[in-house]
């Protein structure tokens, strides 16, 4: 029998903690297993608003800390991934309802220069009556100020990280269940059963990390039999996807009476993202949906300052996601913290673990810093920090160089329109020309399951980045589910388990 092999760390859990875990660690020397229950991204971490921010909205509960850290690290990841992330400006319309025009123009400027901003432009006063982005607001909305964040596709960030991670010498097992983890001779011995097959196998690691998200009591109680003082607060966000509600590039953030926010996000060219709710959800995190009345407060919240309420049929698509936020004792969902809190337990004859309860997916990379510095003492030989400004996968090039990437890619593919030159960009960067291969026509590239979709890019996410399904594809390593029929998405499902089959024949 072949000697079993014995990882520094075994990580639990495939969404943005983990693998940005993982990238971290496999990036300073240590060798990494991650075992993921279901496909990359597939809870949480694919159901967010899709924003690198500060969290505006936390400076009133006084989480100046926090704000400062995503402020700063806004910068720091839009660097490392200009293809998934680009700047993006909101404009909050002022009325007689909320603080006073001075008070909020305060805040505004704490958070222009509370996190050294360099490369995103301040914010500034817009006249709503004169500016293209008043036009679909109510006439009574006269002013309203702009200021920046960022963009980030939520999903194919965990897909990166993870290819970096793999790339550095991590094993990431996708529809891995951790059953069982137990110590024993001073190391974790964690069962892990395929999804597919039901087959068993252990593996063996010096560290545990329990990055659940929302499963982490789960992960604790159930599979590891641990008790632990410290408790997460699962809150669901849910969003509604409409039809293009506007012509412009920027987003809104509409302020309710309620003293929450709802953002209005223009979404995948032709679309309209809308979120989020701050609800406590009760029972399992699997299934979260986004419950009918949820649907309606995004409506009405958003209809409330739009010129056209948005009826039920613009609504063309709904998610939710529940952050397994830490609980610190807030009254509300809304006033729960979003910072993250880091737990080690063990040492000497019993074999460490690391919880991770809370974060914010701004704060990510920051938060594997810190879990790899809480383990540094059983690892002293670790290497230092190093993935602030390391461009994930296909992230090679600078932020504003996404249209002369999509400009050189139609040159070399002339059969690209622009649409489709730009998604791929967005994609994968400067990868995508890894992708379209040596391909001078689209029937090169094989097959084609429907709007630009085609067989090369699908082997692609098969061999690179751990598709298994058609769900992977069109709703994680991109949102072409808005775009495929049913019928379509049916027959790309058939396909991908027939290409599977034939290669594990």
């Amino acid at each position: 029998m072949a000697e079993q092999t014995i990882y520094d760390l075994a990580i639990i859990g495939g969404g943005v903690n983990g693998c940005g875990i993982a990238r971290d660690a496999s990036g300073r020397g240590l060798s990494v297993f991650v075992c993921e229950k279901g496909d990359l991204a597939q809870g949480t971490s694919s159901a967010s608003t899709k924003l690198f921010h500060g969290g505006l909205r936390y400076l009133e509960f006084y989480e100046f800390r926090l704000v400062r850290e995503a402020l700063i690290e806004r910068e720091v990841l839009l660097r490392a991934m200009p293809h998934i992330s680009w700047p993006l400006r909101f404009v909050l319309p002022h009325h007689a309802g909320l603080r006073p025009a001075w008070l909020v123009r305060l805040g505004l400027f704490i958070y222009d220069h509370l996190g050294g901003r360099r490369i995103l432009p301040g914010t500034r006063t817009v006249a709503l009556r004169e500016d293209p982005a008043g036009a679909p607001l109510r006439e009574s909305f006269e002013k309203g100020f702009e200021y920046s964040d960022c963009w980030v596709e939520d999903s194919r960030l965990v897909v990166l990280n993870a290819r970096d991670a793999a790339a550095r010498g991590a094993t990431v097992a996708v529809r891995a269940r951790c059953v069982s983890a137990e110590r024993r001779d001073r190391l974790w011995r964690v069962t892990i059963e395929d999804a597919a097959t039901g087959a068993r196998r252990e593996i063996a690691a010096k560290a545990l990390v329990n990055a659940g998200g929302p499963w982490v009591d789960e992960v604790l109680r159930e599979r590891l039999r641990l008790n632990t003082r410290d408790r997460i607060r699962l809150v669901r966000g849910s969003h509604i996807v409409t039809r293009k509600l506007f012509d412009h590039d920027r987003a809104y953030i509409f302020q309710n009476a309620d003293g929450r926010v709802v953002f209005a996000i223009p979404y995948e060219t032709d679309f309209t993202l809308i979120g989020t709710t701050d609800r406590d959800h009760e029972g399992s995190a699997d299934g979260a949906a986004c419950a009918p009345e949820e649907a309606e407060y995004l409506r009405a919240a958003a209809s409330a300052y739009l010129r056209k309420p948005i009826a039920a049929e613009d609504v063309v698509w709904t998610y939710a996601g529940v952050r397994p936020l830490y609980d610190d004792g807030a009254k509300s969902a809304t006033q729960a913290t979003r910072d993250y809190v880091l737990r080690v337990e063990g040492g000497g004859e019993a074999a460490p673990i690391l919880n991770v309860f809370g974060g914010k997916i701004t704060t990510y990379r920051r938060l594997a810093e810190a879990a790899l510095e809480k383990l540094r003492p059983f690892f002293p030989e670790m290497k230092p920090a190093w993935t602030a400004g390391v461009p994930l996968p296909g992230g090679d090039f600078p932020v504003d160089g996404a249209p002369a990437l999509v400009a050189s890619l139609r040159e070399r593919h002339p059969f690209l329109d622009a649409a489709w030159a730009l998604r791929l960009v967005r994609a994968y960067g400067v990868e995508a020309a890894e992708v379209l291969g040596g391909a001078e026509t689209a029937e090169a590239l094989g097959r084609r399951f429907g709007w630009n979709l085609t067989e090369a890019e699908v082997r692609w996410l098969m061999t690179r980045e751990w598709a298994r399904t058609a769900e992977d594809v069109l709703w994680r390593r991109s949102k072409l589910g808005l775009r495929l029929t049913p019928e379509e998405a049916a027959a790309l499902d058939a396909w991908m388990r027939g290409e599977a089959a034939s290669a594990a024949a």
